[in-house]
């Protein structure tokens, strides 16, 4: 049998063992925040309870029987970027808190509550029904990685060498921005709610993504940061002027544009002088938020241009968003 395997051209020799290194095993153990899901098989009804974890299922080619649609009016639960992933699957959209119940029913094999805000005892509850993950040990509930959650669930679904190519290919186009833009390596941004005054610490995902591109949270928002709150703090208007960064970004994923041109101590701010905030509505809210496989590249598209206008130094080059927002400083 050896003596037949080496004959084989060198080419299919290389596709074997990459296959075979990189099929899972199962049963598997995966070590969660919570606790440890045993993956006795591979999953066939996955069922998704994080609020973004059906797009990184979706990336790896799984198709859920369930996902919770977190918000918009998307009826299937999904943004526009994972449409096509969906494919014409018809997974039950649930919304809204947990039903433990109605998730039962559904004889799933794995749960997916990566995201999802769930508790110990909800989890507890969940892992009797079937195997369910949640963030890596250390992690808070809303702060796994974009990277790590591709990872368990590569490992998960028997993925891996999927998973390992969405990573690298991601990782490859935020490594070249960051060639492209030596200007932005350091520089401070904020990222801001503008429906209330929330401010995003350094370890959610969406400063993440900002950091991988070589922008910075300021220190003092994360010690704002309580183990309640885990990823934002809440800031009082008045303190809006320590928000003074090189970048910042209002996050709007309703119509809160209003409230922010009538934030009086705004014009106080260097970065409304000098048009270096960024206004993201819409999909592109969405896309930034989400920070999944299926995501992060359509926000990059359209954000990496904002990024430009808000930082090349020169306060006449206008933020096309800001523009469009109606958010510009009246001349």
């Amino acid at each position: 049998m050896l003596t037949n395997i080496l004959k084989l051209p060198a080419v299919l020799l290389w596709l074997l063992f990459s296959v075979a290194a990189y099929s899972a095993e199962y049963p598997l153990s995966i070590e969660t925040r919570y606790g440890t899901a045993v993956i006795k098989q591979q999953p066939k009804r996955v069922v998704s309870i994080g609020y973004t974890s059906h797009d990184f299922i979706l990336s790896l080619g799984v198709k859920p029987i369930a996902l919770r649609r977190w918000y918009g009016s998307h009826p299937r639960g999904v943004w526009p970027w994972a449409e096509a992933a969906l494919g014409d699957a018809q997974p039950l959209v649930m919304w809204g808190s947990i039903n433990i119940e109605q998730i039962a029913s559904l004889k799933p094999d794995l749960i997916v509550a990566i995201m999802s805000g769930i508790t110990p005892t909800e989890y507890a509850f969940l892992n009797r029904v079937a195997p369910t993950l949640v963030g890596a040990p250390g992690s808070g509930a809303f702060n796994t990685p974009w990277q790590t959650q591709t990872r368990i669930l590569g490992k998960a679904l028997g993925k891996q060498a999927k998973s390992d190519q969405i990573i690298a290919d991601i990782e490859a186009r935020l490594a070249e921005i960051r060639k492209q833009h030596p200007e932005w390596q350091g520089l401070t941004a904020a990222i801001c709610w503008a429906g209330s005054p929330i401010v995003i610490a350094s370890f959610d995902p969406r400063a993440r993504l900002l950091a991988s591109m070589g922008f910075r949270t300021p220190e003092f928002i994360d010690e704002l940061v309580n183990e309640k709150s885990e990823f934002h703090a809440t800031v009082s208007e008045e303190m809006i002027s320590k928000l003074d960064t090189d970048v910042l970004i209002w996050v709007d994923p309703g119509d809160n544009r209003e409230r922010l041109s009538r934030l009086p101590l705004r014009p106080t701010m260097r970065a409304w002088r000098e048009g270096r905030e960024i206004y993201l509505g819409g999909d592109l809210a969405a896309a930034f938020s989400h920070v999944s496989p299926l995501s992060i590249m359509q926000a990059l598209d359209e954000l990496v241009p904002l990024l430009t206008q808000a930082v090349d130094g020169n306060p006449a080059t206008e933020v096309s968003s800001m523009r469009k927002a109606g958010l510009l400083p009246e001349l």
